[in-house]
């Protein structure tokens, strides 16, 4: 690469020139966007004198620092076009760079007739403007290379990137500067402008073999297979007939696409797809996060059977009893907005370890019969003569209170 200009070393290490943020709107020296003297400094070249004795930072009519990555493309782009006189080569923006039988090679090109920074980034603006990859390839390698060594102009041309959404170029940076993660990463990110989902499936499996970091590996691979495995099941549109759903499964989240298959392929054998227990295996999904999902779905359609179904294991004797990893005060609660039946919702606030998160629950739902008998268990008459109060006149459980009231046998403590 041949030498730098005396000017673009100043640009890039002199103290007078402060990083720009892409962010100037609020800064003071912003006011000179209007005056007189910010337009006739843009045509100041090496007016190096005045501008230390009033170190005012030249400002054009956007409003950016003179010098700065963006203004040195935006204006001397705009000079060219307007045909203003400038020290720049002058660029044909039709594909006039012959690629065959030409003396210069693209980067002996580069070398000798773009010198200073703002040639270098004038071409690579007009490169990007007519579509131009290898031109592209050759001026960003070399401009790479410069950039590399300078930490804060560095970061200035990343964020300028993003700002005009140079996805490619800036892929091509960051593979130059050996930040093969990020690079993976932004064109993975690519996936969100794509809108067929069969066409962001196959991009994603392009993606694959990209050098993400191990967590991001597994991440994409997953993302691949849940979106293969939506298209999939979104064929099944005759299921819906029964059950109208109110969106598309096409890009849902993984937690969402068990609730669905939950709800719509309960029972299925799990070799299929669509099966929740296939799901479960394959996004190794926690045995807590699969009970609370499936509950939801099961319990919105009623089906009691299948909500037992969850809790009920055998020990090695062959006894079925009740286990749940997440607590059956949370069962209980899933259940009662589900409009579960009374019988159901006191199976399962009998299964509370806790008497006293038991005696609160049954209280909270009104499940009488079991407020009755926790009371009964406390030998509390004072709060069995309290709740009686609370319920209607010969109901079952208000004649069940005045018996226990009754019973000679029982020892109150109060």
């Amino acid at each position: 690469v041949s030498r730098a200009k005396p000017e673009d070393d100043e640009y890039w290490n002199s103290s007078k020139f402060k990083a720009f943020t892409f962010d100037d709107d609020d800064d003071e020296f912003s006011r000179l966007k209007e005056s007189k003297r910010a337009v006739n400094s843009i045509l100041v070249d090496d007016d190096d004198d005045e501008e230390e004795e009033d170190g005012v930072e030249r400002v054009s009519w956007s409003g950016e620092p003179v010098g700065s990555i963006s203004w040195s493309v935006k204006e001397t782009a705009s000079s060219i076009r307007s045909g203003s006189e400038q020290s720049f080569p002058k660029i044909d923006t039709t594909p006039s760079l012959s690629k065959q039988g030409s003396g210069y090679s693209l980067s002996s090109l580069f070398k000798e007739k773009f010198r200073s920074l703002q040639d270098k980034l004038l071409l690579l603006d007009e490169a990007v403007a007519v579509y131009d990859g290898n031109l592209i390839t050759a001026v960003s390698q070399i401009l790479f290379r410069e950039l590399m060594a300078r930490d804060v102009a560095l970061r200035h041309y990343v964020h300028y990137l993003k700002e005009m959404g140079e996805q490619k170029l800036l892929v091509e940076l960051m593979k130059a500067l050996g930040r093969t993660e990020d690079m993976a990463l932004m064109q993975y990110k690519e996936h969100l402008n794509i809108k067929d989902e069969g066409q962001r499936r196959d991009f994603l499996k392009s993606c694959l073999g990209l050098p993400f970091s191990q967590d991001d590996a597994t991440h994409v691979q997953d993302h691949y297979t849940l979106l293969e495995r939506q298209i999939i099941i979104e064929a099944d549109a005759e299921i819906f007939k029964k059950f109208p759903r109110k969106a598309s499964i096409l890009n849902m989240p993984i937690i969402t696409t068990l609730y669905y298959s939950c709800f719509y392929h309960y029972g299925e054998s799990e070799g299929t797809y669509s099966s929740p227990e296939n799901i479960r295996k394959t996004f190794r999904i926690s045995e807590k996060q699969y009970i609370l999902t499936a509950l939801g779905a099961r319990a919105k359609l009623k089906s009691w059977f299948d909500v037992d179904s969850l809790f009920n294991t055998k020990n090695w004797l062959g006894y079925t009893k009740k286990r749940s990893p997440i607590g059956f005060h949370r069962v209980v609660d899933i259940l009662q907005k589900n409009s579960a039946p009374v019988n159901v919702l006191q199976e399962y606030v009998n299964l509370i370890d806790s008497p006293e998160l038991k005696l609160s629950v049954a209280l909270k739902y009104k499940c009488h019969d079991i407020v009755i008998n926790t009371y009964r268990d406390l030998k509390d008459r004072q709060e069995l003569v309290v709740y009686r109060e609370k319920l209607e006149r010969d109901s079952p459980e208000y004649r069940k209170i005045q018996e226990l009231l009754n019973n000679v046998q029982i020892r109150w403590k109060n």
